[in-house]
Formats: structure tokens, C-alpha cells, sequence
């Protein structure tokens, strides 16, 4: 039987990593990719917690958290493929200069 200590240790692991990519890239779809990964470490915490408290509701939280992120995932993806077509590229570089 695994502790919370484990659990808490790998989302605190996948938040690290996601947010060392989401730093480091300028490609789009990356950094999007690291977003995802930051919410999945979150999830992985919150259900550790229910499980530490005994209590359904953390857990029910989480279900609800990874259907935002399915909704989050199907707009980001439409957005980045919006803005390919638009320049042809997904270097954030290019897309950080706004028109006024």
C-alpha cells in the first residue's frame, strides 16, 4: 500500500516537468502539451488528498477537472491549428507581436 507521500512526490513531479516545458519551448503545441501535463500533477494531488481524507469528494472534483481539461485540450488544439494556417508557423515568437 502506497502512501500520500508518493502520490503528492509524482504530481509535484509531472507540475515540475510541465512547467519546465512550458518555459523552455516557443513551439505551440509544446507548451500546450506542458499545460496539460501542470493540470494532470494537479489532478494526481487532488485525488491523493481525497484518498488521504477517505472522502468522495476530491475524487469527484477530479472527474470534473479532467472534463474541463478534455474541453480545454479540443479548443487549444483548434486554436493552434487557427493560428498555423493563419502564419504557417507555431514558433511563439512570432504570434507574441500583437497588431493594435
Amino acid at each position: 500500500m502506497t502512501g500520500m507521500t508518493e502520490y503528492i512526490i509524482v504530481g509535484a513531479i509531472l507540475f515540475a516537468l510541465g512547467l519546465v516545458g512550458f518555459m523552455s519551448r516557443r513551439n505551440l503545441i509544446v507548451m500546450f502539451l506542458s499545460t496539460e501535463l501542470m493540470f494532470q500533477g494537479v489532478v494526481v494531488n487532488v485525488v491523493a488528498m481525497a484518498r488521504h481524507h477517505g472522502n468522495l469528494e476530491g475524487q469527484a472534483f477530479a472527474v470534473f477537472l479532467l472534463a474541463i481539461a478534455a474541453v480545454e485540450a479540443g479548443l487549444a488544439l483548434g486554436m493552434v491549428v487557427m493560428l498555423y494556417r493563419r502564419r504557417g508557423t507555431l514558433d511563439a515568437e512570432v504570434w507574441s507581436a500583437m497588431r493594435g
